[in-house]
């Protein structure tokens, strides 16, 4: 267990970076016209974090152990199908639904 004035020390630490790292882009460059070539490569940054966030939650949940579940990946694929024809709100409810369906048949 960490003592009380390293927790606090360390809380504030992390805190003034995580404002830093946030000022970085909003202080420095919030008044800024962005060059289109960054602003185009900004647009592609959520498609590259969100599978990289996903992945290890589908393939080797802590849920299980660590131990790939048939439930989640035919969840994910029915997400990913989903959210290819319709929507990011009909995306969730098919995977909810599916990974509940899923649970309850294995």
């Amino acid at each position: 267990m960490i003592d009380t004035p390293t927790f606090w020390t360390l809380t504030a630490l992390l805190g003034i970076g995580t404002f830093l790292v946030r000022f970085s882009f909003l202080g420095f460059l919030g008044g800024r016209q962005l060059p289109d070539w960054f602003v185009l490569h900004l647009k592609y940054v959520g498609v590259g974090v969100l599978p990289a966030m996903v992945t290890p939650l589908v393939l080797w949940p802590a849920a299980t152990g660590g131990e790939t579940d048939p439930a989640r990946i035919i969840a994910a694929l029915a997400t990913f199908f989903v959210a290819f024809r319709l929507s990011v709100a009909g995306a969730l409810v098919a995977g909810m639904g599916t990974l509940y369906l899923m649970q309850s048949l294995f």
